[in-house]
């Protein structure tokens, strides 16, 4: 799929394009749905992925099937982390 960072509100510099391809690539990153639906209709999904160097990231993205848009990106937090690391224990 393709990246679609433009006009995003998080650092780039901070947050490098790559690493958010790797977190969303990351077979075993947790992948969830929102509980309400936007006022706007847009579909909106969250993932929490780990990017090669091992930097665990949150990320919030719609995408239509061909390309990603990435809304927001962050670190993740102790609490994400753990989750990610539970859901990966039970793949093993």
């Amino acid at each position: 799929m393709e990246l679609d960072i433009l006009d995003v509100s998080f650092d780039t510099s901070k947050i490098k394009p790559r690493e958010i391809e790797e977190a969303l690539e990351d077979p075993f990153a947790v992948r969830m749905l929102p509980e309400n639906e936007r006022s706007d209709g847009e579909s909106r999904f969250y993932a929490i992925g780990k990017s090669i160097s091992n930097r665990f990231l949150f990320l919030a993205f719609s995408t239509d099937g061909k390309k990603v848009r990435v809304v927001a990106a962050r670190n993740a937090s102790s609490d994400e982390q753990t989750f990610y690391e539970r859901k990966f224990a039970e793949f093993k």
